[in-house]
């Protein structure tokens, strides 16, 4: 029986790392009443404004790969517009901008297409006047036509709980200042206003008083196609942490593999994950990158043999938590494992398969067969987290690089963090209780979903 591999050009990315802090927003009639779910819009499928249809897939792999290699040198830094005052920086990891989603902003309702971003908190957008803007092809949003749009006061609970803000003397605004890895950066108001989602059913999902970055001063490697970045990470002021306890804490995605429309994410009581088959694993915070959820994985089984976790690099010690040593990440595509792991890890895989490796894999792919008919030959990879073991398909193990190069779906990083990407979660739903402090993974087909 022929199996089915992972085609990377495609993979649809979904979102994690989201805990209720702080700024709870009002809860919606739609959130409260049952939950809901929006769609992720893969940034090369035909629905998305950077949609090139004279690109092939092995075009659209090769621009997936280069936008997800995993790199601590991109983290991105939220720094005080006063900055270089020598106060410790925040620092957070973007992703690589491969999903998108339509929400609006302000009263009445203006769209804006944003990137969605598990590295960072903040949702901002570019904002009228802008004294030094980047290019975008759609309008600027016009804050004095929005009757719900507020700027928040020096003065505030907002931003005196917000780390490393700054105040206009003039005005006495609240002002923010993100600048990024790749020297991109944004300046701005933190404002309140209304953020509406468009739910699956054709319902309208409205969060009043939504904190936001009004951007006037955006500069950088930004693409013309969006407005700015939607922030769902682990912050108080990411989207998903200001739905607050109108979710119930909870939040589920399911990846749908490649060819097919879109995948989902889930709040409330449509994150639930249980039924046959469910396997549950505790999360980890680290204090000190509140951005992330880290897991604690004991190792792999490949067929039979055990490949134990080996003990991570230095600079990953410093950013782990004492007890998870993975970070489960949606907005990476590959799995990163320390390289002493993934030397085992690959070497079990290769002699179970007949066939001889490539010399010289595409990078920064590491285990690459020119050959499909190792399709029958894949072992089942199981990984094993404290509490759940979740066995995987070669649809989560293996890439199809092109109709003759298949390669595995694991590399060894560079001496950082170590990551369980979206690849490896592709057809599970996987759901966050944040009261309970779990994650869920149950295997399923999310082109169904």
């Amino acid at each position: 029986m022929s199996v089915r591999f992972t085609d990377l050009s495609l993979t649809i990315c979904a979102v994690v790392v989201v805990v209720f802090h702080g700024f709870c927003i009002g809860s919606s009639q739609a959130a409260s009443e049952g939950g809901f779910s929006i769609e992720l819009i893969h940034r090369d499928s035909p629905r998305s404004p950077f949609y090139d249809p004279s690109e092939d897939p092995s075009q659209r792999l090769q621009k997936s790969l280069s936008r997800t290699t995993f790199s601590l040198a991109s983290r991105i830094r939220l720094n005080a517009l006063s900055g270089g005052d020598g106060s410790p920086f925040t620092v957070i990891t973007p992703n690589d901008g491969s999903y998108l989603m339509n929400i609006s902003i302000g009263t009445p309702p203006v769209q804006i297409i944003g990137v969605a971003d598990t590295g960072s908190d903040l949702i901002w957008t570019q904002c009228k006047p802008c004294t030094s803007c980047y290019k975008q092809l759609d309008p600027l949003f016009d804050p004095s036509m929005s009757s719900t749009y507020r700027n928040v006061a020096c003065s505030s609970s907002q931003c005196t709980s917000l780390d490393q803000t700054s105040c206009n003397d003039q005005t006495r605004a609240c002002h923010y200042s993100y600048s990024y890895g790749d020297q991109s950066y944004t300046n701005g108001n933190v404002a309140v206003d209304t953020i509406t989602l468009a739910s699956t059913t054709g319902q309208t999902v409205a969060f009043p008083k939504t904190l936001i970055g009004c951007g006037h001063d955006d500069q950088g490697l930004f693409n013309d196609r969006t407005s700015g970045i939607i922030g769902l990470g682990l912050g108080p002021v990411s989207l998903i942490s200001q739905m607050g306890q109108s979710t119930g804490g909870r939040f589920s995605y399911c990846l749908a593999p490649f060819g097919s429309e879109s995948s989902l994410l889930n709040f409330g009581t449509r994150a639930y994950v249980s039924g046959s088959g469910t396997v549950t694993t505790p999360f980890m915070e680290d204090s000190s990158a509140r951005t992330f959820y880290y897991l604690t994985l004991e190792g792999f089984t490949v067929g039979d043999s055990w490949v134990p976790l080996f003990r991570p690099s230095a600079s990953a010690v410093e950013d782990a938590t004492s007890d998870g040593n993975i970070i489960i990440d949606s907005g990476t595509t590959l799995t990163y494992l320390d390289p002493d792991t993934f030397r085992q890890l690959s070497s079990e895989v290769a002699s179970r398969i007949s066939h001889d490796p490539m010399t010289e894999p595409p990078e920064p792919l590491q285990l690459c067969y020119e050959n499909n008919d190792i399709t029958n030959q894949a072992p089942t990879i199981t990984a094993h987290f404290s509490g759940a073991d979740v066995k995987l398909s070669p649809l989560n193990t293996f890439v199809k690089l092109s109709e003759t190069v298949i390669c595995l779906a694991f590399v060894a990083s560079n001496g950082d963090r170590a990551i369980y990407g979206n690849i490896a979660q592709s057809n599970f739903h996987v759901g966050y209780d944040l009261e309970n402090k779990t994650v869920s993974f149950k295997p399923t087909d999310c082109s169904r979903f």
